[in-house]
């Protein structure tokens, strides 16, 4: 795997070689080490170790449902009344972050109505707030931290 835009944290593999797994701390299990979820494990560490999100407050891979369609965002953060307020897309290193993905994240949240989205693919972030009363969203220059999320 390619080093990452994130910082480093203690990694716990398994498996084969051919089938390599790492933990994941929100699942509680191990899981099939692909790019992507190397991005997710780190992003998850990310906001846990250095920006104080809690572990308890989030979610990996929350299936969702439009119509008959079956979606699942990659990660959800949820407040202490446990209702939604990040969606977190993530992407291998190797897919360039497009237009097409922020459409993919924004059809999530015409589910979740989330205040926060982001989107990762380990080597470039970025991060909008929705304001619902201007129907307009900016983006931020850094994730922000779970407290200054907790206190908006």
């Amino acid at each position: 795997m390619i080093r990452l835009n994130l910082p480093s944290f203690e990694i716990k593999l398994s498996g084969t070689k051919e089938q390599p797994r790492i933990f994941d701390v929100l699942r509680h299990r191990y899981v099939a080490l692909t790019p992507e979820e190397w991005v997710r494990q780190h992003f998850v560490h990310y906001l846990i170790e250095h920006k104080g999100y809690h572990a308890a407050l989030m979610a990996n891979e929350m299936s969702l449902s439009i119509g008959n369609k079956k979606l699942r965002a990659d990660s959800v953060l949820y407040n202490r009344h446990l209702q939604p307020r990040m969606i977190m897309e993530y992407k291998a290193p190797t897919i360039e972050i497009t237009q097409k993905v922020f459409e993919q994240i924004a059809a999530y949240n015409l589910l979740l109505h989330v205040d926060y989205l982001v989107v990762s693919n380990g080597l470039q972030h970025y991060c909008c707030k929705i304001d619902y009363e201007k129907r307009s969203y900016n983006f931020l220059q850094d994730i922000p931290s779970y407290e200054s999320i907790a206190n908006d």
